[in-house]
C-alpha cells in the first residue's frame, strides 16, 4: 500500500489583473508526516522562478472548506459554492489563489483512506523520535 498521496490541481492565481491565470500545483500527502499536508508550484508559476512548496496541516485544509481557517501564513476560507481560497503569506508578499473544493475534497478523501483523521498519531513513532533525541544529547 503506497504511504504517498499526490494529486495534481488546478489553481487560479488572483492577481492585480482582471484575468486570472491558471497554474499547476500539486497536493502531498505523507503517512510519515500525517498532520501534514504539502502544496507544491513549480518553478515557472512562482515569481523567483524556484519551485516554491507550503507546508501546512491537513485539518487546516479540511476546516478552510466550510469556514475561514488560519491566522498565520497559510489561511483557508470557502469561496462561493464550489471554491477554495488558499491564502500563503511570505515577506515578499502574498499569493492568493482558488482552487475548486470539489479538488480539496477528493484529495482529503484520499488522505483519509490512508491516514483517518483524528488517527495521524497513530502513525507516529514517539519511541524511536525519544530514543534519536537522547541519544544525541549525550
Amino acid at each position: 500500500m503506497s504511504t504517498v498521496i499526490e494529486q495534481l490541481v488546478e489553481a487560479r492565481l488572483v492577481a492585480a489583473a482582471p484575468r486570472m491565470p491558471n497554474i499547476p500545483a500539486t497536493l502531498r500527502y505523507d503517512r510519515g508526516d500525517p498532520f501534514a499536508v504539502r502544496m507544491t508550484f513549480p518553478a515557472p508559476a512562482t515569481l523567483e522562478g524556484v519551485e516554491v512548496c507550503w507546508t501546512f496541516a491537513r485539518e487546516l485544509l479540511a476546516t478552510g472548506l466550510e469556514s475561514a481557517v488560519g491566522h498565520g501564513d497559510v489561511r483557508v476560507r470557502p469561496y462561493g459554492y464550489d471554491r477554495v481560497v488558499l491564502e500563503f503569506h511570505a515577506p515578499e508578499g502574498t499569493a492568493v489563489i482558488h482552487v475548486r473544493a470539489a479538488e480539496i475534497r477528493r484529495f482529503l478523501e484520499a488522505a483519509g483512506e490512508l491516514v483517518p483523521a483524528g488517527l495521524e498519531h497513530l502513525q507516529l513513532d514517539l519511541d524511536g523520535g525519544l530514543a534519536d533525541l537522547l541519544r544525541d544529547a549525550q
